[in-house]
């Protein structure tokens, strides 16, 4: 029962940190709201930009480092040592929005205009893309195994004494036309903005550089884990557009 509470304090903390950066992300949003932090807008701005993009790409490498360190296979072995495996997935979850609250309490405002859309339906068109981009992540979660993902399945089968499923291969809905829909939808988010700063640019660049490693590192160890039932599928299903090889 206690690994339980804890991944269902996981799972809200979780759930409260993907708010926050939803409104980290929408700077014009949030500045309407009168919220003082977010991606354009900090409570301690450094003077200097060249500080103050030094800061950003260390959070950005950071924020990588801890979703793709903790997701190793490796790193779950080691980890095994002083935390149970059903409890894995809740901690992994913990520490990542522990991460996201670092990134942004911490990061630095570059508020110089790439570009700016003035026209009001046009905004709310770019507005409507980006909370398409945060639906599609979220539905993609749940064509897989939501609560398996999130960490709650394992310690409830661990709290009723159910087996252990065998790791399954699955392709339904969005995942026969993409490989990877939740990233999808998280390049949608960080680029679908009406206004976009500098400071915004390297976000989406250093994010989007991201979840391109990412890919990498998540399809070599599905390769390992499925064989050639998931090299087929690489091969028929393109990674994030469906109709396009990439």
């Amino acid at each position: 029962m206690p690994g339980m509470l804890f991944a269902l304090f996981a799972y809200l903390g979780f759930g409260i940190a993907a708010l926050a950066l939803a409104l980290f992300i929408a700077a014009p949003l949030s500045a309407g709201l009168g919220l003082p932090i977010h991606v354009d807008a900090s409570l301690w701005p450094v003077s200097s930009p060249w500080l103050a993009g030094a800061i950003d790409l260390g959070l950005i490498v950071l924020f990588g480092l801890q979703h793709s360190v903790m997701a190793r296979p490796g790193f779950k072995r080691w980890m095994s040592a002083t935390v149970p495996l059903y409890l894995q997935r809740a901690v992994y979850l913990v520490a990542t929005s522990i991460m996201v609250a670092v990134l942004i309490a911490f990061w630095q405002p570059l508020p110089a205009m790439i570009w700016q859309v003035h026209d009001s339906f046009a905004a709310m068109l770019i507005w409507m893309l980006y909370g398409f981009g945060w639906l599609l992540l979220v539905a993609a979660t749940f064509m897989i195994d939501h609560f398996e993902l999130f960490g709650l399945s394992q310690p409830f089968r661990q709290w009723r004494g159910l087996p252990v499923p065998q790791d399954e291969f699955r392709t339904s809905w969005l995942y026969r036309y993409m490989r990877h829909p939740i990233y999808t939808g998280w390049l949608v988010i960080f680029w679908a903005t009406p206004q976009m700063s500098v400071g915004h640019l390297l976000f989406a660049i250093g994010m989007s550089a991201y979840i391109v490693v990412g890919i990498i590192y998540e399809e070599r160890d599905l390769i390992a884990t499925f064989g050639g039932r998931y090299r087929d599928y690489r091969h028929r299903v393109p990674a994030l557009i469906p109709g396009l090889k990439i």
